[in-house]
This record gives C-alpha cells, structure tokens and sequence, in this order.
C-alpha cells in the first residue's frame, strides 16, 4: 500500500515561495528537492511531502499547461493544528511572508477554531484545530 503522499504545486518564483512556506512552519525537506527550480517540505510526521516546482518546470513534469486563470478553487489544503493559539501564530506568519487571509481566525460550531489563506500562487489553504471533546454526536 501507499507509504506517504505528495503533493505537487506549481508557483512562480520558487525562492519567494520556499521562503513564505518556511515562515509559516514547513520544514524544507532536504534530503530531496532541493534545485533551482523546486522545493520539498515535509509536513506533519513526514508522511506528506508538499513539492514546489516553478511552472514551466511542473508543465514539463505534469505533461500538461496550467489553467491560465485561477478563479476558482479545485482543491483546499487543510492543515491540523495543535491548538487556537498555533492557528493565530499560523495566521500571523501568513500575512508577514506576503500570503493572504480569507478567513479570520476564530471559532466555528463551538468546536472548531481556524483560518483561511491563500498562499503567494493562489494556493488555498484552511488551518484548524479540533477539539474533538466538544464535537457534537451525529
């Protein structure tokens, strides 16, 4: 069976992008990655593998041109927390290595606390603590 998964994003600028993903707590994967045009971050218990590769380089890997245009959202990258207070830290990284917020940090249905950015290529993702002792019964 599947060992580990990776996840293949193309951005722009691969140095601003390893930079902005280092802020905001990835750890830069060192071991496999590393090159002029790509970055891998290892996330959680190394069991995901997030690779950067500049977007002429990832066509080239894919087979296939980019969208030109990201208006929408396919996909939404959900990172779990250990608590509200890393989620706020999250946030704050966010903004300071130039990503954006389009969900304010703070509590949902009484059990959850998140938020919402979007990463320096129009990458969402959402950050979300549980607390899974609150969480109501189905």
């Amino acid at each position: 069976m599947t060992r580990s998964i990776w996840i293949n994003l193309p951005v722009k600028d691969i140095s601003r992008s390893t930079a902005f993903f280092t802020k905001i707590g990835f750890t830069l994967n060192t071991n496999y990655g590393i090159r002029n045009e790509s970055a891998s971050f290892l996330v959680g218990d190394d069991k995901l593998v997030i690779m950067l590769f500049e977007k002429s380089f990832y066509e080239g890997f894919a087979g296939v041109d980019l969208a030109d245009k990201l208006s929408g959202s396919e996909v939404l990258f959900s990172l779990d927390a250990a608590s509200p207070e890393e989620v706020d830290e999250i946030a704050k990284n966010v903004v300071e290595a130039g990503g954006t917020i389009y969900g304010e940090p703070g509590y949902k249905d009484g059990w959850m606390y998140g938020c919402g950015f979007i990463d320096l290529d129009g990458q969402r993702w959402s950050v979300l603590y549980m607390d899974t002792s609150k969480m109501p019964i189905c």
